[in-house]
């Protein structure tokens, strides 16, 4: 899953990152308020960490972007501020939860995870689509109940491809979801192509129908003939 991070306090901001990045996500760091416009206005994320106070203006200016946009992002506040009046504010400007700092990482890790279930997968830790099931908290995958073994990126491409049901998903979209905005400097996204490949594969062996689709010239979706 993708995150971004928008924070200004530096030591903080590379804590949270290494943590969320070592515990499978893809997590992307900005400290001001125009490079999260930026940022949000390029790419799409599965959760954003927002704090309120930053060197060139508040959250809340972030949050305005948003819905001036129609990003249906999950939000997490993330502020030293524990008032009602910035609690009601936040939540009023569209963000879906808010943590008082300090907090522990195991917290705000459960938090996000609890945030992602609701928004893309109806608040079930368990994901099942006709004969598979992911089991998201676990990372771990079966078809027909027998365990198949993936990589966690491949776990996270299926429940990318699943979350986005009959939707043509460009290559660019998919590296983007895997990598960050890392996808940008590479010079192909040839790699979509072998983690599509090596998927489709497994669930193959495992006696899954084809649900992944290969839209010539465009991408790929997960279709249910």
């Amino acid at each position: 899953m993708k995150l971004l991070l928008i924070e200004d306090e530096k030591d903080l901001a590379h804590s949270i990152q290494s943590y969320l990045t070592g515990k499978d996500f893809v997590c992307e760091w900005v400290s001001t308020t125009q490079a999260a416009i930026d940022k949000i206005s390029n790419y799409e994320y599965d959760c954003i960490l927002l704090d309120l106070m930053l060197p060139d203006g508040d959250g809340f200016s972030v949050l305005q972007e948003l819905k001036k946009q129609n990003k249906t992002e999950g939000v997490i506040i993330l502020s030293a501020k524990e008032n009602l009046e910035t609690r009601i504010e936040g939540f009023q400007l569209g963000a879906d939860d808010f943590m008082t700092k300090p907090f522990h990482l195991s917290e705000l890790l459960v938090r996000i995870q609890a945030l992602i279930r609701r928004k893309n997968f109806n608040g079930n830790n368990l994901v099942v689509f006709n004969e598979i099931e992911i089991d998201t908290l676990a990372k771990a995958i079966k078809v027909k109940n027998e365990q198949v073994a993936v990589t966690k990126k491949e776990i996270d491409l299926l429940l990318y491809l699943i979350g986005n049901l009959n939707k043509v998903l460009p290559k660019s979209a998919i590296a983007e979801h895997l990598s960050g905005d890392m996808a940008d400097m590479l010079d192909n996204h040839d790699f979509v192509y072998a983690h599509i490949k090596n998927l489709k594969n497994k669930l193959k062996e495992a006696g899954c129908d084809d649900y992944i689709k290969t839209v010539y010239g465009l991408g790929y979706k997960w279709q249910n003939d």
